[in-house]
């Protein structure tokens, strides 16, 4: 049985959206915040709009993972960290409303203050907030944990950290952080900054991956674990938040696991078997071939469609620019058109799903496929139109082929643009340079990625029409993040996230500063000075309206810049799980994403 729950999405509009955004901002301590005026729930909210405030907490959850870890500190670049470190026994200052674009609540902090032009954040710590040890967190492990990420952590962290011009202790338990740089999102961001028990890293180095598993404050602690097989937390019936309003209907589960699988067929092999909770499918057609199994048919696991009205994000195959290969924008368009995306899609998904257009499409933050900049957008991108990509003002908007196998008018183009950046197919049919190197190139995969192999192989196949020479290579999780880190690749298959809400996180995705400072997420080598005025006029705005206008021209840059050959997204998530599982009628804004599952789920009283 398929259960389709809209609740709480259809009634998204964005002039709801621009309604909150737009609202005036107050200027003394509050019990919340959000990016642009007053958070949606009232200082006496009883609980999130998208829980079950009466939900049992009973039962247990199991998720399958494919690869492995080795160590339990998510914070910093070295290692392949447990699932659930961070999310289940860490907490921050502020908790976030998935039900709002970017709202929020205190958690750790009482409290929140800041200026109309949020100048400095000060946060006053709840009095009856422990570590999961009993002692109390203080404003001491605030600094420390602020400080200490910012410096030594994962680099995610250390643009804001630059940000920050003093600290200091204002009172018994409160702290300020006062800036340097004109940024609107700094005290959100600070506000979701994990806090960590500052006695517990003394004399040891945080930068090192460390199997020592951090003092937390949040609802669970570690129970057991088996290197690279299973982590398991156990609900801490001492947790010091239980009884807060943003928690209530949160963490219902007794006790959460997370086993770790070779790959995801093996996953899925275990889901069906019933040896896991719940289990995602990514794979439209394989949702409507391979779902008959007994189970089903049984009843004992159900499905679920999951809708959200969050961007599409952006998935493919991401070409490395830092390598010459790729880094003229005719070779990258080429390589786009030579993507036969219309077979590909009807091949492994009955043509099901829609392509991506942009990197903020499906929401009202993306621009206008094939429009010209306008307004407020060309304003911004005009100072650097010399150096824009073509289509970034005039309107670009993805290729589309005629759905047949050879794609002949797109590999047409594609030979074109190829022979002006001085790419010609020789007497042995192979394309080379001036230098009479040939075309050739690797797309790097994890093993156990089927589906995008299969994706690879039929792309590998095009290319030979245009003569180059592409090659698969599936390495396993540990050299894969080795490489990427150290960016150490020619293609390879890229996604990411983006919400509504989008800020200085961009930075560390395409920001000029990080297309050399390894172990980032700018993994095409995104360095464009465009890019970066951007996301610093979307930092910036005093306004949504402004906000909106930098993002879409942000999407332009990126789009344009032809870095990623895009596959496709779904508006919504499809999930199988077991029967005795529930989830509220209220589906968050953001869907099925993070937030939802375990988070809001529970299991039914037996």
């Amino acid at each position: 049985m398929t259960r389709v729950n809209r609740a709480g999405l259809l009634g998204f509009r964005l002039s709801a959206v621009l309604a909150v955004l737009a609202a005036t901002a107050s200027a003394e301590p509050m019990h919340g915040i959000a990016m642009y005026g007053d958070p949606a729930l009232p200082p006496d909210f009883v609980s999130l709009p998208q829980v079950n405030p009466d939900a049992p907490k009973v039962g247990s959850y199991r998720w399958g993972e494919s690869g492995s870890f080795d160590s339990f500190n998510p914070f910093v670049t070295k290692g392949r960290p447990a699932l659930g470190i961070s999310t289940l026994t860490v907490e921050t200052l502020m908790g976030r409303n998935y039900d709002e674009p970017f709202s929020l609540y205190g958690l750790l902090a009482e409290s929140i203050d800041t200026d109309a032009g949020r100048t400095y954040v000060e946060f006053t710590l709840r009095p009856e907030a422990r570590f999961s040890d009993g002692t109390p967190v203080t404003v001491a492990d605030v600094m420390w944990s602020m400080e200490t990420l910012g410096t030594e952590g994962n680099p995610r962290y250390a643009a804001a950290w630059k940000k920050i011009a003093s600290m200091e202790q204002t009172g018994e338990r409160s702290v300020r952080f006062t800036f340097n740089t004109e940024d609107r999102e700094l005290p959100l961001i600070l506000g979701l900054r994990p806090v960590l028990k500052k006695a517990q890293w003394e004399g040891k180095d945080f930068a090192e991956a460390t199997m020592e598993v951090p003092i937390g404050s949040g609802p669970y602690t570690l129970a057991s674990s088996e290197l690279g097989v299973q982590v398991t937390y156990r609900r801490n019936p001492d947790w010091w938040g239980k009884d807060l309003p943003f928690n209530r209907g949160l963490w219902n589960f007794d006790e959460i696991r997370y086993d770790y699988f070779a790959n995801p067929q093996a996953t899925f092999e275990a889901f069906k078997a019933g040896q896991l909770s719940a289990y995602r499918e990514a794979n439209v057609a394989k949702w409507l071939s391979s779902y008959d199994f007994p189970a089903i048919q049984s009843g004992e696991i159900v499905k679920a469609e999951i809708p959200h009205g969050r961007p599409s994000g952006i998935e493919g195959f991401a070409m490395n620019t830092r390598r010459p290969l790729f880094a003229d924008w005719r070779v990258r368009e080429a390589l786009i058109l030579a993507f036969n995306f219309e077979f590909i899609n009807q091949t492994l998904n009955g043509g099901l799903l829609p392509r991506i257009p942009s990197y903020f499409g499906n929401s009202f933050l993306g621009m206008e496929p094939g429009t010209p900049a306008t307004g407020r957008e060309l304003e911004l991108l005009e100072p650097f139109r010399a150096d824009l990509p073509p289509g970034a003002i005039e309107g670009y908007a993805l290729p589309v082929s005629d759905g047949t196998q050879a794609n002949r008018r797109n590999i047409r183009a594609a030979t074109a643009l190829l022979e002006e950046a001085g790419w010609t197919v020789g007497s042995d049919g192979a394309l080379k340079n001036a230098a009479g190197e040939p075309f050739s190139f690797e797309i790097l995969l994890v093993t156990g990625q089927d589906e995008m192999a299969s994706v690879a192989e039929v792309y590998i196949e095009a290319l030979k029409a245009l003569g180059i020479s592409a090659r698969l290579n599936k390495v396993d999780d540990a050299q894969y993040k080795e490489r990427t880190s150290a960016y150490d690749f020619d293609v390879t298959h890229y996604i990411r996230s983006l919400s509504l809400s989008p800020g200085n996180e961009q930075l560390l995705y395409w920001g000029s500063a990080s297309a050399t400072e390894p172990g980032t997420r700018n993994w095409m080598g995104v360095n464009s000075a465009a890019v970066d005025a951007m996301i610093a006029a979307m930092l910036e705005s005093p306004d949504a309206e402004g906000f909106i206008a930098a993002t879409r021209a942000l999407d332009r840059v990126l789009t344009s810049g032809r870095y990623v050959i895009p596959i496709w997204y779904s508006d919504r998530s499809r999930l199988a799980y077991s029967a005795k599982l529930r989830y509220p009628e209220r589906i968050p804004l953001y869907g099925d994403w993070t937030g939802f599952l375990p988070d809001t789920w529970w299991q039914a009283e037996q």
